[in-house]
């Protein structure tokens, strides 16, 4: 038996391959890594690991003996380069090649950069694997001004770990707020104004021109007609799913949208499957496909990847969630809601204490928790209910009555 391949050793990969052994799969299991490191989580990257906070051997998954233990073959270091679906297998970096029964592409995405003058000078850095972290932590601590280019989660949670170690911090959207597309013009502003009140200069509506540098360092960003000086730079603009790989074998694929599967993460070849950040799946709570490039969908498709390798009715069927921490804010968000949804607030906006839900036609679409505890699964349960906006603002009736 040529058992399963999983190509991509993340945090989604590493769900596959510990579901699989977890739940009684005994043929062979072999996990491919590009990086030389094991399958480690990504929030810490940006967050406390970057701030030093964390140790290193917090990230990973699992501890180095897992895998041997476990029986999976790990062959870190090495890429896939080819599938042949015909003869079920993959090629590999080295010249060798794997058989498989059914093969797991969780091969993620990678940042996007800016096509503009002098993008090529140290320390305009970009960040996603641990190495990235490695050397942005080191600038961090060297380094007096930062420039962050693009206010996502990323940017925004790279610009609080240096505000916190002491750095001037600008950070560039090319939006009117900080996360407008995920969280609306209003609570975008609410984050713009968190990192205002932490003294980070927050620029809207501008869009970087070009980096300008000095013995191949950089110096400062050009933005908006104006020079910035800096002497670091992330560029968070966004994440572009790896889809090569599908694409050369035939599955259908493309950089904006990932790989198609169903709602039990198959492709159109039943043999192959994607999970996690590459994987433009059919969500059966939504009713719609969705992309989804967080910690807790590379957990629950990675663990569903497994189980319907196994044989099971599992499906997705579950709404998406991500978290992120910013000074001492902490925010839980669960849904999918649009920028233009109706948003209703309950809570203490200046004490940064509240819960905000999103609505469309009367029905809740998402609801996010900032520094209020312990309500996630609750709000869990709100979405996808009408309710009516007054009676969700009302801080005096209990989630649970809604």
């Amino acid at each position: 038996m040529a058992g399963t391949v999983v190509v991509g050793a993340g945090l989604a990969a590493a769900h596959v391959v510990a579901t699989l052994r977890a739940e009684g799969y005994d043929a062979p299991v072999t996990l491919v890594g590009e990086e030389l490191d094991r399958p480690y989580e990504r929030p810490p990257l940006s967050k406390g690991y970057l701030q030093g906070a964390s140790p290193r051997d917090e990230v990973f998954v699992h501890e180095p003996g897992w895998y041997a233990e476990h029986e999976v073959t790990t062959r870190f270091g090495t890429a896939a380069t080819v599938i042949d679906r015909a003869a079920r297998a993959v090629g590999l970096s080295d010249g060798s090649a794997l058989e498989y029964d059914h093969l797991v592409l969780a091969t993620g995405s990678s940042p996007r950069t800016l096509d503009v003058p002098g993008s090529e000078l140290d320390g305009v850095h970009t960040l996603r694997r641990l190495a990235d972290s490695d050397v942005l932590r080191d600038e961090l601590a060297a380094r007096s001004r930062l420039v962050v280019a693009g206010g996502g989660w990323i940017g925004l949670e790279v610009a609080a770990a240096a505000r916190i170690a002491g750095l001037d911090v600008t950070v560039l959207e090319y939006a009117a707020q900080p996360l407008l597309r995920v969280l609306g013009p209003e609570l975008g502003a609410f984050f713009a104004t968190l990192h205002r009140d932490h003294g980070v200069d927050v620029r809207t509506g501008v869009g970087v021109e070009g980096f300008e540098g000095s013995a191949g360092r950089v110096t400062g960003v050009r933005a908006g007609g104006r020079l910035i000086p800096a002497d670091v730079v992330l560029v968070g603009v966004g994440a572009a799913p790896n889809v090569e790989l599908a694409a050369r074998a035939g599955l259908e694929a493309h950089a904006a949208g990932g790989i198609a599967v169903d709602e039990h993460l198959r492709t159109a070849d039943p043999t192959v499957l994607a999970a996690g950040d590459v994987a433009n799946a059919y969500c059966t709570a939504l009713g719609d496909r969705l992309r989804v490039e967080h910690w807790d969908n590379a957990i629950r498709q990675g663990a569903l990847a497994a189980r319907s390798i196994l044989g099971t009715d599992a499906v997705y069927d579950w709404q998406p969630y991500f978290y992120t921490d910013q000074y001492d804010l902490g925010m839980e968000y669960v849904g999918h809601a649009d920028a233009d949804d109706t948003v209703v607030i309950r809570g203490d906006r200046e004490a940064r204490e509240l819960i905000a839900f999103w609505l469309r036609d009367g029905r809740v679409r998402a609801a996010m928790n900032v520094n209020v505890w312990d309500v996630n699964e609750q709000l869990r349960a709100l979405v996808g209910r009408e309710i009516a906006p007054d009676w969700l603002a009302r801080q005096d009736v209990p989630l649970d009555e809604l």
